[in-house]
């Protein structure tokens, strides 16, 4: 049986071409200096510069370098999804191609998967060398990750990451879900997540590729991992339990405002017509959505069943 790799580094990229020799000089020291066997899987993610043209120079001189090359932009997470599935190595490492994270700390962190249990170890960047306008909206986003999900990570979004390897074989990552890995391990049953501080560099090369939307588009996907964790597998308790509540709620008004009508007309006290009341209208409108949100649930349970993969990118190279 042959003997799998010791690491595999996984490696987004988007118009990174000065860092790149840079970074692979870097991991492939690391890893000869304590003794590794290991690969590095650059995935192109369709940079516009010179990146794929460097990472066949690099190939040339350092066999380990695997790539995959986007025909466009997927962003983050088709990247890192396409470099789960490529990766062979006992522990998997991500980090990103700007330099920003150092393959030093790649000997400790794999010593917390092999010998301390950890099933994830998230990078802290505890010191940081980013400008104010992106380091106090990450701490309060952070905070929001924290308090949503119970998982103590003080840095949900660093991009240097250790997996225990049947980790990233038993995710999927789409859409902007990157910054939430720790939760979908932790939703898969892998719940030893741990943490170590980890060395944070000023950016050496370009500019970062994310601008403040990510902000918002990082709340928006943080309601979509929190739900799908709860009823992504079961929408009808969400949606049907909501409906049925609604339902009882404005079914039981109704039956009060006609009840309260005919007793009012059997004793001959004052009364207004139904249809002159509010209420009955909000009663009417409760009955409404809550069969409307009983058949969403309905309807979500039978796509739940046929999804086709959802995660399909044109991969227009290989290395």
């Amino acid at each position: 049986m042959e003997k799998r790799l010791d690491i595999s580094v996984v490696v987004p990229l988007y118009n990174e071409e000065e860092s790149l020799p840079e970074l692979t000089a870097w991991i492939d020291r690391v890893a000869r200096e304590n003794g590794l066997s290991y690969e590095i899987v650059f995935v192109d993610d369709g940079s516009t510069d010179g990146s794929w043209e460097t990472l066949e120079r690099l190939k040339e001189h350092y066999p380990a370098l695997r790539a995959i090359g986007f025909a466009r932009n997927y962003g983050k997470s088709a990247a890192l999804y396409c470099g789960f599935a490529a990766a062979e190595g006992d522990v998997v490492f991500t980090m990103d191609a700007d330099l920003q994270d150092s393959p030093d700390e790649i000997p400790d962190m794999r010593r917390m998967i092999l010998e301390e249990g950890y099933d994830m170890v998230s990078g802290w960047k505890l010191k940081r060398h980013d400008p104010i306008g992106k380091r106090w909206p990450s701490k309060f986003f952070n905070w929001t990750a924290r308090t949503v999900s119970g998982i103590k990570l003080h840095d949900f979004n660093c991009g240097l990451k250790a997996y225990r390897r049947k980790v990233v074989k038993s995710i999927e990552v789409y859409g902007e879900m990157h910054r939430y890995i720790p939760i979908l391990a932790k939703e898969a049953g892998f719940r030893r997540i741990g943490e170590k501080v980890v060395c944070h560099r000023a950016r050496k090369y370009g500019s970062s590729k994310f601008g403040m939307e990510r902000m918002v588009k990082g709340y928006l996907d943080l309601i979509t991992v929190s739900f799908l964790s709860h009823f992504g597998r079961s929408p009808m308790y969400f949606f049907g339990g909501l409906g049925t509540l609604m339902f009882l709620l404005g079914g039981c008004s109704t039956i009060w405002i006609i009840a309260a009508k005919l007793y009012k007309q059997a004793h001959g006290l004052p009364l207004r017509a139904v249809t002159e009341q509010p209420l009955f209208y909000l009663s009417m409108l409760l009955v409404i959505l809550g069969v409307q949100f009983f058949l969403a649930g309905f309807l979500g349970e039978l796509i739940d069943r046929n999804a086709s993969d959802r995660n399909k990118y044109l991969i227009d190279k290989n290395i």
